[in-house]
């Protein structure tokens, strides 16, 4: 009996054995870099050639405050009970009940937290595990692009394909519904949608999600709606896609309190809906985990039971939008207030003085390496910018400086549009 070897004498002997879906025997030989790693490796250099100048870094998309001392303090008692020290496994009632109560509040859903909601280790691993219990091999998800690609791995892994569709400026950002054709729509079991968009910031309307209800009756098409953003929204209340007669019996919403609540790297967020949905959820996760650490899930109930904190968090966001809309437009930005979200989502410039960008990428490049501002460049849909508020900054006053040094920097550049 021979055994396979390598394709080099560098490769190690399992080099082979890696899964098609992660690349195979070509696994770890790749070199396109993803963009984010070309943003950190820019923002490396750029920091080493200009010392002294002050990296504006606007690319974060994450909170830049701490959780609430009061959902610490509730962390710092649950922390030390013995109680707590064994698996959660698919959550404890507590936290559910929060969730539950939390939804009524805020969106008039009324929900069983025993049956129709389950935590999650933040909403990432939500989008990671869907897919396991609705895709087969030659199933089709539609996904928003430019978006969160995690469901749309997920689908590949499992031998489904991505049909995307796009986010565009002439459809309000968005999706197309009618334009799918009906060869993806026969294919196609699960629809993820994410409003609060993130990166364009759109807000959904009651009456996209009726229209999304009715093409998921006729569709027969499950409905993932990604609402980690939801309590970052500006130009309407906060509208949960279950508050629509008739969403709860196609389809899920999931939700993080990440974003809303400053609880970035606690991982711990929630997935409710109909009751078999949740189920087949929580089915699938009780094979990928053992629950969220339920000091976790207590501090988070806390939270959820404060009206105030998402608040205040909406209100800090809404403020530096504010600023940073009124700067990129005094420097010839063609952008608006976004409905929700934390990101400002505006076209790229085309050009700097005498130079020419073919894409965002080259834009966001040269951003970084000859004005230290950091973004994220989106290519999917044109040539779009990220801007994040969530930068670094102690008060107000720090905010207005900011602002100050990011406008004088882009006059300088001679943007073109």
């Amino acid at each position: 009996m021979t055994s396979q070897t390598p394709e080099s004498s560098t490769d190690p002997w399992f080099q082979d054995r890696f899964a098609a879906r992660i690349g195979g025997s070509h696994y770890g030989k790749g070199n396109e870099i993803y963009k984010f790693e070309l943003i950190k490796r820019a923002k490396r250099k750029a920091i080493a050639d200009h010392p002294d100048r002050r990296m504006l870094d606007f690319g974060i998309g994450e909170n830049d405050e701490m959780a609430p001392q009061s959902v610490r303090a509730v962390m710092h008692r649950e922390i030390d009970r013995v109680e707590n020290r064994g698996y959660a496994d698919n959550g404890i009632t507590a936290f559910k009940e929060a969730a539950a109560v939390f939804m009524h509040r805020e969106f008039g859903v009324q929900l069983n937290p025993e049956k129709e909601i389950n935590h999650c280790i933040g909403s990432k691993t939500a989008y990671a595990m869907l897919p396991a219990a609705f895709i087969d091999p030659g199933d089709i998800t539609l996904m928003t692009v430019p978006g969160y690609p995690v469901a749309g791995t997920a689908t590949r892994w499992f031998g489904g394909t991505v049909h995307k569709l796009p986010l565009l400026p002439e459809n309000d950002f968005f999706p197309d519904l009618d334009g799918i054709s009906t060869e993806v729509l026969a294919r196609t079991k699960m629809m993820v949608l994410c409003y609060p968009n993130s990166p364009t910031g759109k807000t959904a309307t009651r009456e996209f999600y009726e229209r999304v209800v009715a093409f998921a009756v006729t569709n027969r098409i499950l409905i993932v709606q990604d609402a980690a953003h939801i309590m970052l929204s500006y130009d309407e209340a906060p509208l949960s896609f279950l508050s629509i007669d008739g969403a709860k019996e196609v389809g899920v919403e999931v939700h993080s309190l990440s974003k809303g609540f400053h609880m970035i790297g606690w991982r711990l967020g929630w997935v409710c809906g109909h009751e078999k949905l949740v189920q087949a959820f929580a089915d699938v996760k009780d094979n990928c985990d053992s629950g969220q650490f339920m000091a976790i899930q207590k501090a988070g109930a806390a939270a959820l039971a404060d009206s105030e904190i998402p608040k205040r968090v909406r209100e800090k966001y809404r403020r530096r939008l504010e600023k940073l809309v009124s700067v990129l437009r005094a420097c010839d930005f063609a952008c608006e207030m976004p409905g929700g979200t934390y990101f400002l989502y505006t076209k790229s410039p085309t050009g700097a003085g005498d130079r020419v960008f073919s894409n965002a990428q080259e834009a966001g490049q040269f951003l970084i390496h000859e004005l230290s501002i950091s973004t994220v460049p989106w290519d999917d849909c044109g040539a779009y910018l990220r801007f994040s508020v969530t930068y670094e900054a102690e008060d107000e006053a720090g905010e207005d400086d900011l602002m100050a040094e990011t406008h004088a920097r882009l006059l300088r550049a001679r943007l073109k549009f």
